[in-house]
């Protein structure tokens, strides 16, 4: 799974593309190590190179993309980057331009036909699983939606753990508990099955023990470890989808700019101790408690205030700040502009059917 330079070079070559895009973000791309293990890499080969300006990934930027693909014409589209990069990619390459294209956004009914050419992903951060998920986010009018097809599969993806060592440690912590984050939904989403399970348990017995040592101590061995903890909860939230943490994350983004792990982490541990609260009230085919008996067995807690301080601790150590006067965000003043910009579609996952009045009512309690 984890791959190399001769790799790269044996899939391009092998599949004869001769005009390749490459989408990537211009400091990352030089950071990460990217643009010198790439030199010489595309000889005789016509190359694009499209840099992503926005932080998170929105819909005039999605515009530029599609239409810099077009004009350019490739056999390969090529994303370097983390999850805005990699889903700029997926979308763009199976999307039209169309006077309607906004309203199906809006309205979650594009008619997926094809995809345009090849892609294929190269991840710079351990955190979305990007490269093995079916789905794939905009953002519209600062509100975040989502893309689902199998379509958005990328055709091929490579992981290069060097190219995580450089990114500043903000991203690496929010990164990496996006990872933690995704399994942990996996195992409590109502679209849980058997396979999206080992998948999850498989990723979290790779990144509770390795993700703070990546922050404090980066090595090749706890990059590549990520890498795969990363993959792993890519392809268990791929069949199971996210839940109520990732559902209300989105609009601290979007209002308050939050990187998308950090924000997921914000309320994290307070909606899974309202599921465990409300177990009875379980929308689940499985047992949840049994579920969580599970989680508690990973994290070695005996209940859900213990597997709460934990997860607490673990953002402690990662420095992802989760007091809101001290991130200066007034829940009460921007509660009606938060609720809005939930996802639902994610928010339908979630074991126990949660209200507007359960969201408001813990996102107001926080410290």
């Amino acid at each position: 799974m984890i791959s190399n330079k001769e790799d790269i070079n044996k899939f391009i070559n092998d599949n004869g593309f001769k005009q390749i895009f490459i989408l990537c973000g211009k400091k990352s791309f030089i950071t990460s190590g990217a643009e010198i293990f790439f030199k010489g890499l595309f000889k005789n080969k016509k190359i694009k190179l499209f840099y992503k300006k926005s932080e998170i990934p929105i819909f005039d930027e999605l515009i530029e993309i599609i239409r810099e693909i077009k004009n350019f014409k490739p056999d390969l589209i090529l994303a370097i980057g983390g999850g805005a990069i990699i889903d700029y990619a997926k979308i763009a390459n199976v999307v039209e331009i169309r006077d309607d294209l906004a309203d199906l956004i809006i309205n979650y009914s594009y008619p997926y036909k094809n995809k345009y050419t090849k892609l294929a992903v190269i991840p710079t951060t351990a955190g979305s699983g990007a490269e093995v998920t079916s789905n794939a986010v905009i953002y519209l009018n600062g509100v975040k939606y989502s893309f689902e097809s199998e379509l958005l599969l990328p055709d091929n993806f490579f992981l290069i753990p060097e190219f995580l060592l450089s990114a500043p440690n903000k991203i690496k912590a929010s990164a990496g508990f996006d990872a933690i984050a995704q399994a942990l939904e996996s195992l409590v989403s109502k679209k849980s099955n058997n396979q999206s399970v080992e998948y999850a348990l498989k990723s979290l017995k790779i990144s509770i023990n390795s993700y703070i040592a990546f922050l404090n101590n980066p090595t090749l061995k706890n990059a590549t470890e990520m890498s795969l903890a990363s993959n792993l909860a890519g392809k268990a939230i791929s069949i199971s989808k996210t839940t109520a943490p990732h559902a209300i994350s989105y609009p601290f983004t979007s209002l308050f700019n939050i990187s998308h792990g950090h924000a997921v982490g914000l309320f994290f541990e307070d909606f899974f101790q309202f599921n465990f609260d409300n177990l009875e009230r379980s929308e689940t085919s499985f047992d949840l408690k049994k579920r969580f008996d599970l989680i508690f067995n990973l994290f070695d807690v005996n209940n859900i205030d213990n597997l709460s301080s934990k997860i607490k601790n673990l953002k402690k150590k990662a420095l992802l700040e989760d007091n809101l006067y001290k991130l200066n965000i007034d829940v009460n003043k921007n509660s009606q502009k938060i609720i809005n910009g939930i996802n639902l579609l994610r928010l339908s996952n979630n074991p126990v059917k949660i209200v507007e009045n359960d969201i408001v009512k813990i996102i107001s309690n926080i410290n």
